[in-house]
């Protein structure tokens, strides 16, 4: 801090430029106390609306996977829809708002009204469990006007908003929401009829081979196979007897409508092999098939599961709309209430005032000694032997200190430890109280 280095120093350095501090103070609170007193009047009106729970409630519990909107996000959501600019341009010509500060642009007045209004949310007593939304129990407006009239009007017109939209915007919401679950349950109804008509289709594209018939599938052609084996043998005897006819030297008439027969025979046999072969073929190609078509089965049972779990949920928040809908037509669910309106003031609010001239005060005060301590430090000067021995590293042999008339009369010197002791504590008395009185003038 320059020469002023303890506590003797900083008493000193005060009584030196006691003149210039008080001087520079009281200048500093006149000003602000004039200031604070020629700023415009300001009055704060409020209104309280009282969120009222559901007259019918559900002891059964809400349904898993909904999350109904709780009364703090309705309130907020009403809240940006009242405030926004054509709400609020709309506000200030309905209530003749600033009307005498022609010099002001539209956007600048909205800008006004939008600081010059505040909303409260009252939380509910109740704590909401994990993942529950917010719930509020009231909500508080307070406008602030230059007119006490305008203030309340304000204050009040926003409350009405908050009690139309929240009005309007329950019906609103619960018919938006029965509108779409249910032409969502059309469409997934739509889906599943269109699903299972494919599963059709596939299932008589791939009859063969599906894989509920597989074990039938497998007996047949264990019958084909041991068809096929008893044929194989048929044909191997009748044509040993056809060998053995054919080899002799004459043919009876007998034998010759024998070897008819033996040659009917195993053209018969041939072509009721060929019959079964080709069905063997047929079905060992469709049970080739069946991994693939069971695969694809299960991947409809899947969509088609996934599709049925939808429905279900839907048609259980539908009817969850449905009731809703009707609650709101006979107004049984939550509802938004005038609880207080907002009254003319009929004082204007004086804590911006206050605060304005203690901050003044001090600010003042802060000023002066920090002006004072420039003033020396451009002005060094070394005025007590303790600075000497501190600055130079010399102790002064004689010390003639600064002798006023009025002073010496009284025996008194400015070097007086109790001279300089009772100085400062009149200065800093005087300060104090102009402090205080600047603080409670307003």
């Amino acid at each position: 801090m320059g020469h002023i280095q303890s506590f003797d120093d900083f008493i000193s350095f005060l009584v030196r430029r006691r003149g210039l501090i008080i001087a520079v103070t009281l200048l500093g609170v006149a000003l602000s106390v004039f200031v604070a007193k020629t700023r415009p009047k300001i009055y704060e009106s409020s209104a309280a609306i009282q969120i009222r729970p559901p007259q019918v409630t559900d002891t059964s519990g809400p349904v898993a996977g909904s999350d109904p909107a709780g009364s703090a996000q309705i309130l907020q959501t009403i809240e940006q829809q009242l405030t926004t600019r054509e709400n609020l341009i709309a506000m200030i010509d309905r209530h003749g708002l600033y009307a005498d500060l022609s010099g002001l642009t539209t956007d600048q007045k909205v800008g006004l009204l939008r600081s010059s209004v505040t909303f409260q949310q009252i939380a509910s007593a109740s704590l909401p469990g994990y993942g529950a939304t917010a719930q509020a129990s009231a909500m508080i407006i307070t406008a602030r006007q230059g007119d006490p009239e305008k203030a309340a009007r304000v204050a009040n017109d926003f409350a009405q908003g908050f009690l139309d939209q929240s009005s309007a915007g329950q019906s609103n919401r619960a018919a938006a929401s029965y509108g779409f679950f249910k032409e969502d349950e059309a469409r997934l109804r739509d889906a599943i009829a269109a699903l299972e008509d494919e599963i059709a289709a596939y299932k008589n594209t791939h009859a063969d081979a599906l894989p509920a018939i597989e074990g039938a599938r497998r007996e047949e052609l264990v019958s084909i196979e041991a068809d096929l084996r008893g044929l194989d043998q048929s044909i191997v005897a009748v044509n040993s007897e056809r060998s053995a006819i054919e080899g002799q030297e004459t043919l009876r008439a007998t034998d010759r409508r024998r070897l008819d027969e033996l040659i009917a025979t195993t053209a018969q046999f041939t072509a009721q092999r060929a019959a079964l072969s080709e069905r063997k073929a047929a079905i060992e190609a469709a049970m080739a098939q069946t991994p693939e078509v069971e695969r694809t089965l299960r991947g409809f049972e899947r969509d088609l599961q996934q599709l049925q779990d939808q429905y279900d949920v839907i048609s259980r928040r539908l009817a969850e709309a449905e009731t809703d809908v009707r609650l709101a037509a006979q107004e049984q669910d939550e509802q938004f209430t005038l609880l207080e309106r907002a009254i003319t003031p009929e004082f204007a609010t004086g804590r911006g005032a206050r605060r304005l001239a203690a901050a003044g005060a001090v600010a003042s005060l802060l000023f002066a000694v920090g002006l004072a301590f420039l003033l020396d430090l451009l002005k060094p000067v070394v005025r007590t032997e303790a600075q000497m021995m501190r600055e130079l590293d010399l102790r002064p042999v004689v010390s003639i200190p600064e002798v006023h008339l009025d002073r010496a009369a009284r025996g008194l010197t400015a070097d007086d430890p109790l001279s300089l002791s009772r100085l400062a504590v009149y200065a800093s008395l005087l300060i104090l109280a102009l402090v205080v009185i600047a603080v409670w003038v307003v």
